[in-house]
């Protein structure tokens, strides 16, 4: 399930989106202060162009899903994710919670009604990051682009990947 972050949420964004492995595959690995964190939280309020949300897995916080760049009008938006990966691993529900969170966010991105109800989505994917690469695939994302990009010192290939609503969806 999705549900929008609340303030209850920030602390645990912030230390999973520090955590080593996420940093690993993100395009800025920097580790993110709390004065850093405040400020990017308080970015969020009234911004229609960027939405995060809440992952749950059994009734508890298990990941943040992010939609930026949001385009109302073109019902377009670009998106992220990443999981707690200490809890879930400990759980043994890091594999589970993996697939879940991709196929909740794009219902919630296509098909929820309460949701964004986009067109496309699209996203980028590290290509070393294989098992993302591999999960965008199996639910419908294509690698439509490919560039190169220097991060922390060291070129970096990344795929753009992009999604359609389907009529399944």
């Amino acid at each position: 399930m999705l549900r929008p972050v609340t303030d209850a949420d920030k602390d645990l964004v912030r230390v999973w989106r520090n955590h080593p492995e996420v940093r690993a595959v993100s395009l800025t690995r920097d580790v993110i202060s709390p004065e850093q964190h405040d400020s990017y939280w308080k970015s969020l309020q009234g911004n229609e162009a960027r939405k995060v949300y809440m992952y749950e897995r059994g009734g508890r916080p298990a990941g943040v899903v992010t939609f930026f760049d949001i385009d109302a009008d073109a019902k377009t938006a670009m998106w992220g994710f990443y999981l707690d990966n200490d809890g879930l691993t400990e759980r043994g529900e890091m594999l589970p919670a993996f697939i879940d969170i991709q196929r909740q966010a794009v219902k919630f991105a296509f098909s929820n009604p309460d949701g964004l109800l986009l067109e496309r989505l699209d996203g980028e994917v590290m290509d070393a990051n294989e098992a993302v690469r591999r999960m965008n695939k199996r639910n419908k994302f294509e690698e439509i682009a490919t560039d190169e990009r220097v991060i922390d010192g060291e070129a970096v290939t990344i795929h753009t990947i992009r999604r359609r609503r389907q009529p399944n969806d």
